[in-house]
């Protein structure tokens, strides 16, 4: 019996040892990655939340700002933004491993699924919210399956403190509580259980808090600026798809058939069954209001992958299945290599795009501009990338009507460019705003100097309702209320020696600009105080045409396109 028992003992050394030499190959790789590809665009933006450390940011959470600032206070560039990425991947792979012990998983297969899952491969090296909610996913679970072994106050404590962690990292880690609490609702007799809600959310009103003083920006956002653009039914037939290959471009249908078919014989288990059906079905119907981006669903893999595992822990994995997943994570690692080479046809590809050219698109501006303050109008990318290579917070982000409200809304950078000189670029020629062209790394970019800055991206009409319904040609009398969030007075009035300012009701449909209604002279005599609150009543004629549009309110100065300066009303004509 102690023979049998010292080859057990060796077995596990081994094992361990094999996933060891895995994980450190894991790190390796994602190191190359990091260091040799340039800032993608999401990255740079969240670097910006760095620069502007806050307990929330008008997109997500703050977890992912401290990730940034951990290893770029370490190292100044691309890899220093990613260190915590790298580490934090390799950690959550570990933690799986160890969840997994306890169903003698083969260790030959563990490596083969989870080194086969796409998204991880995503975010080994890239850093946005979600590599930090794949990290405290893997730890909610790896503490979860210790609580419901052990009820101890110490283990309760500790997961409050996850659980504070995964919903600072992003929202929808929310999902993740929720269905394991589905999946085991005798926890609510627990007294400890009550003691993790409590401290969660303790750990968490900071950002509630934040949330409060700036009027909700992220539920506006994500609950009604999302949620109001027009569905397409490809968003829909699409979901599926992208999730075989998100789960791995050749195993993904083999994963999901395994994982799903698995005999559950603990609380545990049955966990992972219903996060991993929960959060999928979650998402796909969520894809019937609008766009699923398919790294959403990265918490289900988690649960999904250990699923397929202690699956072929019960029934052996067929042979066959080896030499598929081991040509889908060639396929992957290919993939990989060639993005790093900066394969000519790869590069020309959506978001892997992002990754090339930048460093010396940015130099080139630089040089041009100087020290002074540059303004980009086509959303929060480019600025951010200008801010990251020039170690800068003088680019700023113009959110137009034609755009969505962004973190640039929030931070003091428009504050401080007001009645200043500075540089507008832009991707098209505009008669009138561009007189230069710059030659760069990805493309001729357009600029021109403007004089005496005068915007106001900050103030933020309110109406009553968001939901207005009238007839063809009615007119309908809206009471906004606004207040001045700048520091200084403001003023509407138009005098000689600066821009106009115009206010003016946009009605959109199907994202097309079709009908602009001006204010009349009466708003054009209010002038605030900083703090200060006013009304404005916006008499508007409903257009002729009956259907469903988009109403929001903006303010324009010449020689910007003007800016969203309300949240989507949604105006029914019938």
């Amino acid at each position: 019996m102690q023979h049998s028992t010292l080859n057990n003992t060796q077995v596990t050394v081994k094992y361990n040892r094999t996933v060891i030499y895995f994980l450190l190959l894991w790190t390796a790789f994602n190191i190359l990655q990091a260091c040799t590809l340039e800032i993608h665009a999401d990255e740079a933006y969240y670097w910006m939340y760095s620069r502007f450390l806050d307990w929330g940011y008008y997109d997500h959470p703050p977890m992912v700002a401290l990730f940034i600032k951990a290893g770029y206070s370490l190292m100044h560039s691309e890899f220093g933004l990613r260190l915590f990425t790298v580490i934090s991947s390799s950690i959550s792979l570990y933690l799986i491993w160890l969840m997994l012990k306890k169903y003698k998983v083969d260790a030959r297969a563990f490596i083969l699924v989870v080194s086969g899952i796409f998204v991880f491969h995503i975010y080994g090296f890239t850093t946005t919210p979600d590599a930090p909610l794949l990290l405290f996913t893997a730890l909610f679970l790896f503490v979860y399956q210790q609580y419901i072994e052990k009820d101890s106050w110490p283990i309760a404590l500790i997961l409050g403190v996850v659980i504070a962690g995964l919903l600072y990292s992003k929202y929808h880690g929310i999902l993740l509580v929720v269905f394991t609490l589905f999946s085991n609702i005798k926890l609510l007799k627990r007294g400890s259980f009550w003691c993790i809600v409590l401290l969660a959310v303790v750990l968490y009103m900071p950002h509630i808090l934040w949330q409060v003083n700036h009027d909700y920006p992220s539920l506006s956002y994500h609950l009604s600026e999302r949620s109001a653009e027009t569905y397409n039914f490809s968003y829909s037939y699409l979901y599926p798809l992208g999730q075989l290959a998100m789960a791995g471009p050749l195993i993904g249908w083999f994963l999901f058939y395994k994982g799903f078919t698995v005999r559950i014989k603990d609380a545990f288990m049955r966990a992972l069954l219903v996060n991993s059906v929960g959060i999928l079905l979650f998402f796909f119907l969520t894809s019937f209001k609008g766009e699923v981006q398919l790294h959403w669903t990265l918490i289900a893999y988690v649960p999904l992958s250990m699923l397929v595992l202690i699956h072929f822990a019960q029934s052996g994995m067929p042979l066959w299945f080896n030499r598929l997943a081991v040509a889908n994570i060639v396929l992957i690692l290919l993939l990989r290599l060639c993005i790093m080479a900066g394969a000519p046809l790869l590069i020309e590809v959506g978001a892997i795009k992002s990754f090339f050219g930048f460093r010396d698109w940015a130099k080139v501006v630089h040089d041009k501009v100087g020290d002074n303050y540059v303004i980009f109008s086509e959303g929060f990318q480019n600025p951010s990338k200008y801010n990251f290579y020039n170690n800068t917070i003088k680019g700023l982000n113009y959110d137009s009507r034609y755009y969505r409200r962004t973190q640039y809304d929030i931070w003091p950078i428009d504050d401080s460019i007001q009645h200043k000189k500075a540089y507008l670029l832009l991707q098209n020629w505009t008669p009138g705003a561009t007189t230069d062209t710059l030659k760069t790394s990805v493309g001729d970019w357009y600029g021109g100097w403007v004089n005496n800055i005068r915007t106001y991206q900050k103030i933020n009409f309110e109406l009553p309702s968001y939901k207005i319904t009238a007839s063809p040609g009615e007119k309908v009398t809206l009471n906004l209320s606004f207040k001045n969030t700048y520091s200084f007075p403001i003023d509407f009035g138009n005098v000689p020696g600066q821009s106009s300012v115009y206010f003016e009701a946009c009605f959109f449909s199907q994202s097309d600009l079709e009908f602009i209604q001006k204010a009349d002279d009466n708003f054009y005599r209010i002038a605030l105080q900083p703090g200060q609150s006013a009304h404005y009543k916006f008499t508007v004629t409903a257009p002729n045409t009956k259907g469903r549009y988009d109403l929001i309110f903006s303010l324009r100065t010449d020689p910007f396109p003007g800016g969203r300066n309300s949240g989507i009303i949604n105006f029914t004509i019938k």
